[in-house]
């Protein structure tokens, strides 16, 4: 902020520099909270590409075990149909829970998003509800230093007429007196 140095100690002013503190503070507060914001999207984001991954990899080894047992169906047919069944009905569900996880952390995750942006706001509103409270006091104290400051120039006006009157009765004082000696010596 470029301009005219002014004196940081002077009273009339910290309202000012407590102001630009408290802002700079509120900037660096909504910075540190949309990283975090940003790191939780991105830990969020892994988890739920881990646990697709996961999934993905049950299902490779499920598909895998599925190709054995239709193997082993061949030779057993009757007796292995049954656990066959069994098995794929076990990856289906469980594939299901992983699915509904996956919607359930996708679901937490938005609800996180949006709880930090409503912080967000709060802050940034509060910031400019603040920064309203200083301008108005700010103005409040500049139209006060105005006030006294006009009231300081009328005294010193009435302190120099009144001065001036003084000097000219002196003035006057001193010319009656300096007659009445001018006609008693005159005398």
């Amino acid at each position: 902020m470029s301009g005219p140095r002014v004196n940081a100690g002077d009273p009339l002013l910290a309202p000012h520099y407590d102001a630009e503190a408290e802002l700079r503070h509120l900037r660096q507060t909504v910075h540190a909270i949309r990283q975090e914001l940003e790191a939780q999207q991105a830990e969020n984001g892994e988890s739920v590409q881990r646990a697709i991954a996961n999934a993905q990899g049950e299902i490779v080894q499920l598909r895998q075990t599925a190709t054995v047992l239709r193997d082993a169906l061949e030779a057993k047919q009757a007796e292995k149909n049954e656990a066959v069944q069994k098995a794929i009905a076990d990856s289906t569900g469980e594939i299901g829970q992983l699915r509904a996880t996956a919607r359930v952390l996708r679901d937490e995750l938005e609800l996180l998003q949006v709880s930090k942006q409503e912080a967000v706001q709060k802050a940034i509103a509060d910031a400019a509800g603040e920064m309203v409270q200083l301008r108005a006091t700010a103005t409040a104290l500049r139209d006060r230093l105005e006030a006294l400051r006009a009231e300081y120039e009328d005294r010193i006006q009435a302190m120099e007429r009144t001065g001036r009157d003084e000097l000219k009765q002196l003035h006057g004082t001193i010319s009656a007196l300096r007659a009445e000696l001018e006609k008693s010596h005159g005398q």
